[in-house]
């Protein structure tokens, strides 16, 4: 069910050139207290940008860091898988009654059970053009840094960049070869976002992780990696893993217990 945030709790979006009249919200508002971290980038991610963006987002929601970003294909999704249910704040560019993508529709249903959905718009409201710039002001505002993990000059992660500048959050991005994320690179390039060469040392900054054993298996599975993947590459030790505890197999993809 709809509800409609408490007005104490609309500090949390402060930052906003236009502060919003309301907010709706289903699931877990007790995330938005937590240290969040906002994620964005391109919808058509590079196999590298996925799995670094997954293992990030999860190696953070493990100390207890809340991931935030749009619920869109490509990085957010990636973003959100990693981070897991209910350590995840999906903002949507439409009312919380109409499942946008809906690609992403069995994603947004389990943040709802778990994680939390937030949108500026009454049931009912479809996307548009404007209300997407609207949700990508809202994601940035409501992280303590801004990651964009993979963007093109001129795209609609660079926007969300321009409101990090504004609102004076600090930028991160992933390395990447010559030829890719062209428009993260200008921002390194012109000292306006820093590159996470170390995640383990980013992601300290929040907390200390648990402890993951020295197995390839399970550290492959850091990435939050499609079933099939895990399978063709470990075989039998999937379904070993799965009864031991040590890993969940949710909506196709592996993650870790």
């Amino acid at each position: 069910m709809t509800q409609t945030l408490c007005r104490d709790d609309f500090h949390y979006f402060s930052e906003m050139k236009k502060e919003p009249k309301e907010i709706f919200f289903r699931g877990n508002v007790e995330l938005l207290s937590r240290p969040k971290v906002s994620i964005v980038g391109t919808r058509k991610p590079t196999q590298y940008t996925k799995q670094m963006t997954a293992d990030l987002a999860h190696r953070l929601a493990n100390v207890g860091v809340a991931i935030v970003s749009g619920g869109a294909m490509g990085v957010d999704g990636q973003a959100h898988f990693g981070a897991g249910y209910a350590n995840t704040i999906a903002v949507m560019p439409c009312g919380l009654d109409i499942r946008y993508p809906m690609t992403h529709r069995d994603l947004f249903e389990h943040i709802e059970d778990e994680g939390l959905l937030l949108s500026m718009y009454e049931e009912g409201t479809l996307a548009a053009n404007w209300t997407f710039v609207a949700r990508n002001a809202m994601v940035v505002a409501l992280g303590d840094g801004l990651i964009v993990s993979e963007a093109l000059r001129n795209s609609g992660s660079m926007r969300s960049v321009e409101y990090a500048q504004k609102m004076g959050k600090k930028i991160y991005t992933f390395p990447h070869r010559s030829g890719e994320s062209d428009g993260t690179m200008d921002l390194v390039k012109a000292g306006e976002a820093e590159i996470i060469y170390d995640i383990d040392k980013f992601v300290a900054q929040y907390g200390q992780a648990k402890v993951i054993e020295d197995d390839e298996f399970l550290q492959f599975c850091q990435t939050i990696p499609s079933y099939e993947e895990a399978l063709k590459l470990f075989g039998e030790k999937v379904s070993l893993y799965e009864l031991e505890g040590k890993i969940t197999v949710k909506d196709g993809r592996v993650g870790i217990c």
